[in-house]
C-alpha cells in the first residue's frame, strides 16, 4: 500500500465502525488527540502526545500494534 494513503485508509476503516480519531500535525509528526471524544494521554515517539505517524515523503504509521492499543483503551474509557 502506498505510504500517503496508510493513515487516510485506517481513518476511512474505523470510521466504517463509528471510531472517530481527532489528529493534529507539528511538521513531520502526526498526533492522535482524540478517540471518539476521550483525550488521549499516552506518549509514543514524543515527550508530549502520542504520535500516531511521520510525515516525510510521505505518511508512515509509528507502530500499528500500539495505535490499536491505545484505541481500545480509549474506547473501554467512554464506555
Amino acid at each position: 500500500m502506498n505510504e500517503v494513503n496508510q493513515l487516510e485508509s485506517l481513518v476511512r476503516r474505523l470510521k466504517r465502525l463509528d471510531i472517530k480519531l481527532e489528529m493534529f500535525g507539528n511538521a513531520p509528526w502526526i498526533y492522535l488527540d482524540s478517540v471518539n471524544g476521550v483525550r488521549v494521554t499516552d506518549k509514543l515517539h514524543s515527550d508530549h502526545k502520542f504520535t500516531i505517524a511521520f510525515r516525510n515523503n510521505g505518511t508512515e504509521l509509528t507502530d500499528i500494534k500500539e495505535i490499536f492499543r491505545v484505541i481500545r483503551k480509549c474506547i473501554n474509557e467512554n464506555n
